[in-house]
């Protein structure tokens, strides 16, 4: 009784665990098939030649690597603080020297692997990995909370109370709201579209984080009273599918400049 106790315990913990990473599987893969879609044919022929091999070889199929090998015996790297950049209450500027002054945080982290993607000196596998994190991360820079505030640590220690249990303000963004509309990643794509009236003006990473923590700061982000009701879900589903087609966008764009016409030719980009 008391191993089952536990093992329910240690169960509850990882499933809280995974619910603090950026959209849930649910929400990156989103982005990624946003992405997908969006790419020019020379971006998709790179594409293709570099996720050659993997289970699912789409933008889609790996948008979650980057979180199944932040724990557990996969891992090799610390890249959980990748993951994230964190901002005083107050303001939203990116200062890199206040807020990332070791350049491990979200911003400095896409910039790494923007390059990485397209160093003609770097193997394939390397820029397989580029490519993977870099479909992740351009998702969670436009996730509020991974741009959110260091001393609640992007809302995980904002305790909230819903429908009598108890969660988080990270969790809530990260996945209860996409997954209480019980849509799949497909019809999401097309609602996420729709509520873009033009294409975001593309911008970098710094932009991104800083618009993610604008909208942190937003009166109605953070619920007045530790508890929340579908009503809150509700209205704030527009502004998470908003996000994600955003970030669907600008991770099509970068893809097409990195790896399009302009670019390096796909068959450089499959150099061993």
């Amino acid at each position: 009784m008391k191993n089952a106790r536990s093992l329910y315990l240690l169960m509850v913990l990882l499933m809280h665990a995974q619910c603090a990473w950026a959209w849930g599987a649910l929400g990156h893969r989103v982005v990624g098939e946003y992405a997908q879609q969006r790419l020019n044919p020379a971006a998709q022929e790179a594409v293709a030649e570099l996720l050659a091999g993997e289970a699912d070889p789409t933008l889609a199929g790996v948008a979650n690597w980057a979180d199944e090998i932040r724990d557990g015996p996969a891992q090799r790297r610390n890249t959980a603080p990748w993951h994230w950049v964190n901002f005083p209450r107050g303001s939203c500027a990116y200062e890199r020297a206040k807020l990332c002054p070791d350049g491990v945080c979200l911003p400095e982290i896409i910039k790494r692997f923007e390059a990485e993607l397209v160093d003609p000196e770097l193997g394939l596998a390397q820029r397989r990995e580029a490519l993977k994190f870099l479909v992740h991360f351009v998702g969670d820079a436009h996730q509020p909370l991974h741009a959110g505030y260091a001393d609640d640590r992007g809302g995980n220690r904002f305790q909230l109370n819903y429908r009598g249990d108890g969660t988080n303000l990270h969790s809530v963004w990260d996945s209860l709201i996409l997954n209480r509309s019980g849509l799949d990643v497909e019809t999401l794509v097309d609602l996420s579209g729709a509520r873009l009236r033009n294409p975001p003006a593309q911008g970098d990473a710094v932009r991104w984080v800083e618009e993610s923590c604008k909208l942190v700061g937003h009166p109605d982000f953070y619920p007045p009273r530790r508890k929340i009701a579908d009503s809150y879900l509700d209205a704030k589903r527009p502004w998470v599918e908003r996000r994600l087609a955003m970030a669907g966008e600008r991770l099509a764009t970068l893809l097409n400049q990195l790896l399009g016409d302009e670019g390096p030719s796909a068959g450089q980009l499959a150099r061993p």
